[in-house]
């Protein structure tokens, strides 16, 4: 057999050890879908979707080492791939280390978005990085009122001292502890959750926007939940009733960095429903 023929066939049998990885897979046989996903990596070592198949074996066993080893392999071997990038986020997650975590999965909602923006990936990938995100907000938070619990006792102490200048028994007065305590409020103001502005949530999720389009009459929607109303209930905008086609829908730059700005600096909203 010529070695082309020979590729041939084993490349011919990597996808039939696939397909009977995914039947295993289906079936909760986990340990025989992780031997199918092996024997076609043995034979096709380059082929990405065999390691981030894998991968999903181990993830479901929890078996966060090799989630990330075979993860970083199909990276390498596709840099596109979004549940390679999306299960690395998420064993990087589970070992603490969460800056990493959250760049791996910004990689892959960015990539999600690109290829299928309605697809149940890319929402299952944004509750994993809100959940993330919200996380590192709650450890700068606390965090910060740290730092100005301490900042507010020294600026006490300056009071006392400087008061005691001209008043021995150091007394602070009212006035100037009220100012502040006021100074201090506004500037734990940020990390206090209250509303999101209305003109930065979707008209038909009411949750804040993450993929924001505009269409032709100006109303802005979520990406995903105008594609699903388009395909469900028909080729019109909900709002205004005109027509709308899919490929009308413009991403809302302006939106969707007002967006980024605000959660920027109010990242309790990552857990706003």
């Amino acid at each position: 057999m010529s070695p082309a023929a020979d590729s041939a066939a084993s490349k011919r049998q990597a996808e039939l050890l696939k397909q009977e990885g995914n039947a295993f897979f289906k079936k909760d046989r986990i340990s025989a879908a992780i031997d199918a996903y092996t024997g076609a990596i043995a034979l096709c070592p380059k082929v990405a979707v065999y390691w981030t198949n894998r991968a999903l074996c181990y993830k479901r066993r929890n078996e966060w080492v090799r989630v990330e080893e075979d993860c970083r392999t199909a990276i390498q071997l596709d840099s596109h791939s979004v549940k390679a990038h999306y299960m690395l986020g998420l064993a990087l997650l589970n070992k603490d280390e969460l800056a990493e975590g959250i760049k791996e999965l910004e990689k892959s909602l960015e990539l999600g978005r690109g290829a299928h923006p309605a697809s149940y990936m890319v929402e299952e990938i944004w509750q994993e990085l809100s959940k993330a995100k919200y996380i590192e907000w709650e450890n700068l938070s606390s965090e910060r009122v740290r730092q100005l619990h301490k900042l507010k006792e020294a600026c006490k102490e300056a009071l006392r001292n400087y008061n005691s200048l001209d008043n021995p028994p150091a007394f602070v007065p009212e006035e100037q502890l009220n100012e502040l305590e006021e100074v201090f409020r506004k500037a734990r103001k940020s990390d206090i959750p209250t509303e999101v502005p209305d003109h930065l949530c979707c008209k038909i999720t009411l949750d804040i926007f993450r993929d924001p389009v505009i269409t032709p009459s100006g109303i802005t929607y979520e990406r995903a939940v105008i594609l699903d109303h388009l395909h469900r209930v028909g080729k019109f905008d909900p709002v205004t009733r005109e027509t709308l086609e899919p490929h009308q829908l413009v991403p809302n730059l302006a939106i969707k960095e007002a967006v980024h700005a605000f959660l920027s600096e109010h990242g309790w909203a990552y857990r706003m429903r």
